[in-house]
Parts: structure tokens; sequence; C-alpha cells
């Protein structure tokens, strides 16, 4: 449970008990419970959605993404920021690319990203019309998958960094969290398909983008594939 509970406060901003954090073990398993706490946030803005089920479509998705953002602290959309200014500003060099990620300052490129994340999230919600529930319920999850996945899958290069745990997570029980993931969204029919589709090929290529750059992964590049996975899980649904 400790774990769990790490997990849900890395990732949200509800409360959790601070003797959670206490157990280095638990850190390291908290990426099994990921896609959870991506059902979790899904749930509370379906709960939010439902809500504002009669409300106009334009506000209802302002206010989910809104939500969304609140309840998360913005912290994939950080890392989307840099990772875009980093891309940019680092000319392909890898050091140069590493060192501008920890900036904490926003330069174009992060903000541009930011404004058109945002933008293409609104703007599906607002197609997919007043109840949009599975979407808010699979891309959370998917999104929080693709961590999953992610830290499986390629090295962690930032020594020290926020995702340096995770690494030693239990591989198993990682595995097994995915196939639930894919079980998950297996009742959902052709969008449930579609999806998987999406986020994998999203996964796929910014994984070999960050092998190619950097040789591996770092907590911003993570959170940066967490909000591509969302934006192409919202996208896709709303133009499906």
């Amino acid at each position: 449970m400790r774990a769990l509970l790490v997990a849900i406060g890395f990732l949200t901003r509800l409360p959790v008990p601070a003797y959670a954090y206490d157990d280095v073990r638990a850190k390291a398993a908290s990426l099994v419970w990921y896609p959870l706490v991506g059902v979790l946030i899904g749930l509370l803005l379906g709960v939010l959605a439902w809500l504002l089920r009669d409300t106009s479509t334009m506000l209802s998705s302002a206010l989910l993404v809104t939500a969304w953002v609140a309840v998360t602290g913005a912290l994939h959309l950080d890392g989307l920021a840099d990772s875009a200014d980093a891309w940019i500003g680092g000319m392909g060099d890898r050091e140069k690319t590493l060192a501008i990620m920890k900036d904490p300052r926003s330069g174009p490129a992060g903000v541009v990203a930011l404004v058109l994340t945002l933008l293409l999230k609104f703007a599906a919600l607002a197609s997919l019309g007043p109840a949009p529930w599975a979407a808010v319920l699979l891309a959370p999850l998917l999104s929080r998958a693709s961590l999953v996945a992610l830290f499986l899958t390629t090295p962690y290069v930032r020594s020290g960094g926020l995702g340096t745990a995770l690494v030693d997570a239990p591989r198993r029980a990682c595995v097994i969290a995915l196939m639930v993931t894919v079980a998950v969204c297996m009742p959902f029919g052709g969008r449930g398909l579609l999806v998987l589709v999406l986020a994998a090929a999203v996964f796929g290529l910014w994984r070999h983008a960050c092998l190619n750059r950097l040789g591996g992964c770092t907590g911003d590049t993570a959170g940066a594939l967490a909000e591509m996975v969302e934006v192409a899980v919202l996208v896709g649904l709303a133009l499906r």
C-alpha cells in the first residue's frame, strides 16, 4: 500500500501520509501502480464531466482541462516544456540537451508546446461532446502505463533524477500492470484498440528519439511522453 500511496503522491496533488515516502522499496515499486493512478485521475475527471453534463460543451471542456492540470500539478506539462526547449536548443548535442532540460526557465519552444497541448486537449474534449467519459478514463490510464513501459525498456540517463528509484521497479509486476491496462481497454471495442495503437505509436517514436539523442530517458522526457500520449488518445477518439 505504501507503493500505491507514493504513486498517488507523485503523480497527483492528492494528499498522502508523509511516512509513505520513507520506504525506498516503496518508491521503486510505485511504478507498478502508475496505471491505477491513471484510472483514479480518469474517474475524478469522469465525475466532473458528469456533474458538468448540462453545461455548455465549451465551458465544460475548459473546466475539465483546468481540473486535469490541477489534479496532476502540471507535473508532466513541465517535462514537456523542458523537453521541447532542450530538443530544439540542444541542436542534436546530448550534453547540451541535458543541460537545457535542467534549466528551470521555459523558452519559446516550451511555451508553444504547452499552449498547443492544452489547446488540443480542449478542442478534443469539446469535439467529444458533453459525455467524454471514455476519453477521460483511457487517456490518463494509457499515459501512465506508457511510463511503466518506458522505464521497463529504456535506460535512465539522469544521475540523481526523480526517476532514479523507478529503475529498480519489479519487472514482473510492471509487465502484469501493462497487461491489465490492455485488458481494461478491450471492452471499449474499436475505441480501445485505436487508443492502444496510438499510445504504442507515440511511445515507440518518442523512445526512438530519446535513444538517438540521449541514449535513454530522463524524468522530463518521461513527462513529455505522458502528455503526448494523452493528446494522441484524445485527438484520436475525437477524430474517430
